[in-house]
């Protein structure tokens, strides 16, 4: 088994990131960190992650793409955009956590997380406890920030939460973090972890996966 090219069959059928779906452009600037920000707490939640997408697509669509775009919505707005992009059940109080949220990025950091990974002095595990003094965001979505993070933050490499290796092992791959990270260049490790996120929630997933790489690249079609 080459394990790279398990990987590749991977990262090339899981069907972009969980970011990506949701129309967030990764970058080391403000809108984008905040956006990763709502879709972590979204994540959080018992619900599954694709009405967590949609989710905060809706939000940003409606103008909660900024810690000052999220206060100025205010929680009625937010609550109503949350219910269109199906986030639902959970809706109000998501809606409250995220003007909470916003308040916080204002006051303590400008409305820039950059600031939080200043304050943090670059460590992650610093990163990932000032993440959690967000409302909603505790342990699981402090590390689901920071697995896609990690994509302009190199500081917090590898950042592999705990379905990772869960999602790896279904595959064949190796679990320990530094052996993963070593399959991918860096600046592609948060594909790789994410698609093994989607593996550690879906089981058929890794027989889907399997087969693919047994197929000539030709007829390989996106997993989904």
């Amino acid at each position: 088994m080459d394990a790279r090219r398990r990987v590749a069959v991977l990262v090339e059928s899981a069907g972009g990131t969980y970011p990506e779906q949701a129309g967030i452009v990764l970058a080391d600037r403000a809108e984008p960190l905040w956006q990763l920000l709502v879709l972590s707490n979204l994540a959080s939640a018992r619900i599954h992650g694709s009405i967590a997408v949609t989710g905060t697509a809706a939000l940003i669509a409606a103008g909660a793409g900024t810690p000052a775009g999220t206060l100025e919505l205010g929680r009625l707005h937010c609550k109503e955009a949350l219910i269109a992009g199906r986030y639902r059940h959970f809706a109000e109080g998501t809606a409250t956590r995220l003007n909470d949220c916003a308040r916080l990025a204002e006051d303590e950091y400008g409305g820039d997380l950059r600031g939080l990974a200043a304050a943090a002095q670059y460590r992650p595990d610093r990163t990932r406890a000032l993440l959690q003094r967000f409302p909603g965001i505790g342990p699981a979505g402090a590390a689901a920030f920071c697995r896609d993070a990690q994509a302009v933050w190199p500081h917090l490499r590898p950042a592999l939460d705990a379905r990772v290796p869960v999602g790896a092992e279904r595959l064949g791959l190796p679990t320990e973090p530094e052996q993963l990270a070593a399959l991918v260049d860096p600046s592609d490790l948060h594909r790789l972890a994410d698609a093994l996120v989607r593996v550690a929630l879906d089981p058929e997933l890794a027989d889907r996966v399997l087969a693919a790489e047994q197929a000539p690249a030709t007829e390989r079609e996106p997993v989904h």
